[in-house]
């Protein structure tokens, strides 16, 4: 498998070589998104490439987002289809060693985009990030999909068994509103409680 690194990553976002980027804001996220009602959250979106939900949270009143990739490229060219975001919460970086809490963090396809061998590490470090208070919600693949390259696959027990280690509160659904070629192979998940 090759390395899914900085340099891997950022050559994607340079050669347009990102086909899980919607171009727009992920339905089940944005539905989400419109149930919230405190604007002064604190939100991380991590892996958040092209960024559409911290782009979309931003038009609706929220101020207190933070947006984290590690491809420079990436995070380039958010803040220039982006530039009322405020720059100082563009983090051009690798999650893993983020600090802080957060009263919310979005997932949207960055799980599937790490090796599956980091999982357990990406559930600890929510739960630092998230504490006793903060909620982690978004979307995972329920489905194989691929074991060399992402995106890779899981199912809602595997993730259901993995969060309950380290959250006291793990719901996850089949999403209902996922675009067509992802149609019956999301759940959404929100989590929270981290003990």
């Amino acid at each position: 498998m090759e390395e899914l690194n900085v340099l891997f990553w950022n050559s994607r976002y340079e050669r347009g070589e990102t086909g899980w980027d919607m171009g727009c804001v992920s339905p089940p996220l944005k539905a989400y998104i419109d149930r919230l009602t405190n604007k002064e959250l604190k939100i991380l979106i991590p892996g958040a490439g092209n960024a559409w939900e911290a782009a979309y949270l931003w038009e609706q009143g929220f101020s207190h987002v933070w947006v984290c990739d590690f491809a420079p490229t990436a995070v380039q060219q958010f803040l220039q289809r982006c530039p009322d975001f405020p720059a100082n919460q563009v983090i051009c970086g690798d999650f893993f060693t983020l600090t802080g809490t957060f009263d919310l963090i979005l997932e949207q396809t960055f799980f599937c985009a790490l090796s599956p061998s980091l999982r357990e590490a990406y559930a600890v470090k929510m739960a630092q990030l998230l504490g006793e208070t903060g909620t982690l919600a978004g979307v995972m693949f329920d489905a194989p999909k691929n074991s060399e390259r992402p995106p890779f696959g899981g199912t809602a027990a595997a993730y259901r068994s993995l969060f309950e280690r380290h959250f006291k509160t793990v719901t996850i659904e089949p999403c209902r509103n996922s675009i067509g070629p992802r149609s019956g192979q999301e759940v959404f998940v929100q989590i929270s409680g981290a003990v």
